[in-house]
């Protein structure tokens, strides 16, 4: 019976042993050294990141319908036209920035540097200068789909350089060291992937979010400046 005792004191003092000389337990990582564990490829990701916040918050601000149409250049345009006085609609015009007064800008311009034109060929100037304010918009939004598809392949990028370097942990012959080199590896290719990944999925909600306001934007220039050529026509009517 006392030998049966024994063996429980044994297990014990053998756990005892065993949880001494066990590493002790590393705390959780916090987030800035979870950035630094993917690798010089955190670098790239994190200006994309940075640029990709910066877009939004000024599309936000200049995606509106004031930067395309305002209630008063139209009422002011409208009242011009009716009397003919192009030069009038031009020097209000350079005033403005919106793109319906670049349109009728560089139309006015033209009429007025060519008095002999005719209504087709100062439409076809106006129909000109629209597509290329219209592509402008579409332009701008571009960017944050570029963003979108770099940054989801950047990541890509940490992950296969993460992981040739725990392929060549595994092939080398320091076994001491090897767990944790490995563990590196793994974890570089992780945090990569889902950085890029991170800043990718947001980038390409933005940019869809934006080009359905871009949309709307168009339709209120072409509707303005539509307007517009069909006072001008009238006018031209008159004229001849």
């Amino acid at each position: 019976m006392k030998q049966i005792a024994v063996f429980p004191a044994l297990f014990a003092s053998a756990a005892l042993a065993r949880a001494q000389d066990a590493p002790p337990i590393r705390p959780e990582a916090t987030l800035w050294e979870v950035v630094l564990s993917g690798g010089p490829v955190m670098i790239p990701l994190g200006i994309l990141s940075v640029i990709a916040v910066m877009l939004v918050l000024i599309y936000l601000f200049t995606m509106r319908r004031g930067a395309v149409v305002t209630k008063r250049y139209m009422t002011t345009a409208d009242a011009l036209l009716r009397k003919r006085d192009y030069l009038g609609l031009l020097a209000i015009s350079n005033r403005h920035r919106e793109a319906v007064a670049r349109i009728m800008q560089r139309t006015l311009d033209f009429i007025t540097q060519h008095p002999e034109a005719t209504f087709a060929e100062a439409r076809e100037i106006a129909e000109t200068e629209g597509t290329r304010q219209a592509a402008a918009l579409n332009q701008r939004i571009a960017y944050l789909a570029d963003i979108g598809t770099i940054a989801p392949m950047l990541g890509l990028f940490g992950t296969v350089l993460g992981m040739i370097k725990s392929f060549s942990v595994v092939a080398s012959d320091i076994v001491a060291s090897r767990p944790i080199m490995l563990a590196e590896g793994v974890s570089e290719a992780l945090v990569t992937t889902a950085a890029g990944l991170l800043i990718g999925i947001p980038a390409m909600a933005a940019y869809a979010f934006f080009r359905g306001r871009v949309q709307s934007l168009i339709a209120e220039l072409e509707a303005a400046s539509t307007q517009l050529i069909a006072l001008l026509a009238v006018a031209f009517t008159k004229k001849h």
